[in-house]
């Protein structure tokens, strides 16, 4: 490349990082807005995250801090996390405006339901979780303790602050990301990168990766583990349909072309 050349790219470039640039200030201010919003709201917020808690345990539960400062931060954690799911459509948004130029107008129109669809399939995720998997998960570690009785030290359960909201953030991260499948191999499908025989062939792959990536994402226990790799499972086979369904309807497509 001569040097002609290189200056020849050299405006564009920068074209392109003054318009990232400007895309990525858009998206940080709007989460630091919801961060200000979320945080005037956080203890609120985090009582509706204690709701599971306290169905598993009865009207007597209750949670505990062991440091001053750690209740504080564990709300400036739950204001971020809050803060970054309600900023997904505007960063999703921009993401897509900084992109969208450089897609083909196929591209673009396969492209752009899906940002819909993942902040929706993650709530989805995060639903899950608090009305199933951690009541669950709950009971049967309440479970475990232990009355005192002669002979036998009293076992209580009482989490702290701090360590409750890592579980359930963990949970929603976990089945929030897990819950794309659908979104990325459907996107994958539509822009034909893989198909629907592609995805039936690799059944035996999907479930173990399914498999790997629950047992690194939840907690290590049984239940969680196998509360992931159910609904992951199901929704990777509701996938084949779907692809299944967009290679009618593009085949149908086509045959509508060629008989005009």
């Amino acid at each position: 490349m001569t040097d002609a050349d290189i200056e020849a790219t050299k405006a564009p470039l920068m074209d392109h990082l003054i318009e990232l640039r400007s895309r990525l200030m858009k998206a940080l201010v709007a989460f630091l807005l919801m961060f200000l919003i979320s945080f005037y709201f956080a203890k609120d917020i985090y009582n509706l995250l204690v709701v599971p808690y306290q169905q598993a345990a009865g009207p007597e539960a209750k949670l505990i801090y062991t440091a001053p400062q750690e209740f504080f931060f564990t709300q400036v954690k739950v204001a971020a996390f809050t803060a970054a799911f309600l900023a997904c459509p505007v960063i999703l948004g921009q993401l897509y405006a900084f992109v969208a130029p450089g897609l083909y107008k196929h591209e673009r129109h396969a492209f752009a339901p899906y940002l819909v669809a993942t902040p929706v399939f993650f709530a989805l995720g995060a639903l899950l979780v608090f009305f199933v998997v951690m009541p669950n998960l709950l009971h049967f570690f309440i479970g475990m303790q232990q009355a005192k009785e002669p002979g036998h030290a009293q076992i209580e359960l009482l989490p702290k602050v701090s360590e409750y909201l890592g579980l359930i953030m963990t949970l929603v991260f976990a089945f929030g990301l897990c819950f794309q499948l659908p979104v990325i191999l459907t996107l994958l499908t539509k822009i034909g990168v893989i198909d629907s025989q592609f995805l039936k062939d690799k059944r035996r792959y999907a479930i173990v990766i399914i498999a790997i990536v629950a047992g690194v994402l939840t907690p290590p226990d049984a239940f969680s583990m196998l509360a992931l790799m159910a609904p992951t499972y199901f929704l990777y086979e509701m996938t084949i349909l779907v692809a299944l369904f967009i290679e009618r309807k593009k085949r149908d497509e086509e045959k509508a072309e060629a008989s005009t």
